[in-house]
């Protein structure tokens, strides 16, 4: 038999829709933003005026120019005095490859220097222009302190051509003439004139000529012994005839209708117009005016005697001066270069000794 099936518990069926019921999820919390680190601004580059831009371009190139214009008288200098001659193969070709050099290392020396300074305005714009003067600075004590004079003096004889080869031998005749000057009488000299300087000074400001130059003039005519000579001439400066245009315009600047010859500060000015007058008279060429300053107007003048012989120069007229003193600008000149030395030196420099030649050519002669 079977037996019977025992009944089964039901469970009750869940009602239609009705989800399973899960626990619920908290919501999650929403996070703090992490703090964001403040960004460091950007440092700006300060930004200089139209002004300042003007005057750093300015310093920049004034430093370049002092640099390049030092190189290039420097180097031509140099290569005029070692490649001086007239062969082709040893002198005038040298030359030539040593000027295309020069341009060359210019551009190149251009080129680096531009990206130098873009580096530079990195850093600082004012790097540059700094750069550029301390440049021109060292070139600067260098040809001050170097053998620049004589390579400049290489380069003017290059520029110059003859008439610089003229006033070179002229020059180097007044050195000679200073050489041969005895020092206790140059000495003596320079005390005398020392009761003089105030009025020989103010001629010369009042005519715009070098003081030590009138100087000259007088230790040359009188040696500071005011007098009147046998040939006519008067005073400190020995005045004899003197155009009439130099007597009224010495006069105005004095004051007087009239200048006294006796009166050394009158003779003073009468002189500095005189030499002015012939100096204006042969276009500023100090030997040919210190020579007609001499010559005055004996035999028409200057003027006249090298219009006669066709001279046009102090050098060549100078063959033609049998009868007049031709060493007058030479003599006159090595005075005022005496004057000059003890004016800025304070003593009298022995031209042989020592490095002393190369100094008083750089001090100069004066006038020149």
């Amino acid at each position: 038999m079977k037996q019977p099936v025992a009944p089964q518990k039901s469970t009750p069926a869940a009602p239609v829709g009705a989800e399973k019921s899960k626990p619920r999820a908290k919501p999650a919390q929403p996070r703090p933003p992490s703090p964001k680190k403040p960004r460091k601004p950007r440092k700006k580059k300060k930004q200089l005026s139209t002004r300042r831009v003007l005057l750093s371009t300015g310093l920049e190139i004034t430093g370049l120019a002092i640099c390049t214009v030092t190189g290039i008288v420097a180097l031509l200098g140099y290569s005029a005095n070692r490649f001086s001659g007239t062969r082709f193969f040893t002198n005038l070709l040298p030359f030539t490859l040593g000027v295309l050099g020069l341009i060359v290392l210019a551009a190149l020396l251009l080129i680096g220097w531009l990206r130098l300074r873009r580096w530079l305005q990195t850093k600082s714009l004012l790097l540059p222009p700094a750069i550029a003067l301390v440049l021109a600075l060292v070139v600067g004590g260098l040809a001050y302190r170097g053998q620049f004079f004589q390579t400049f003096s290489h380069f003017r004889t290059l520029i110059g051509g003859k008439a610089e080869a003229g006033r070179v031998t002229l020059t180097h005749q007044v050195f000679a003439a200073y050489r041969r000057l005895d020092p206790r009488q140059l000495q003596q000299l320079i005390d005398r004139a020392r009761l003089f300087t105030k009025d020989i000074d103010a001629a010369a400001e009042a005519f715009e000529l070098d003081p030590d130059l009138l100087h000259g003039i007088a230790a040359t005519e009188s040696s500071y012994v005011p007098r009147e000579s046998k040939d006519g001439g008067q005073g400190l400066f020995q005045i004899t005839q003197v155009p009439e245009a130099v007597m009224l315009r010495a006069g105005r600047l004095l004051g007087v209708s009239r200048p006294l010859l006796a009166d050394h500060r009158h003779n003073g000015f009468i002189a500095a117009a005189t030499l002015k007058f012939y100096l204006d008279q042969m276009n500023n060429d100090l030997f040919l005016g210190l020579l007609a300053y001499n010559i005055g107007p004996r035999n028409g003048g200057l003027r006249f005697i090298m219009q006669q012989y066709g001279a046009t120069d102090f050098i060549t007229i100078q063959p033609y001066l049998q009868q007049l003193p031709r060493d007058y600008p030479i003599r006159v000149l090595s005075y005022a270069l005496a004057f000059r030395l003890f004016r800025k030196e304070g003593k009298l420099l022995a031209y042989e000794e020592g490095l002393n030649a190369v100094r008083i050519q750089h001090i100069g002669i004066p006038g020149l």
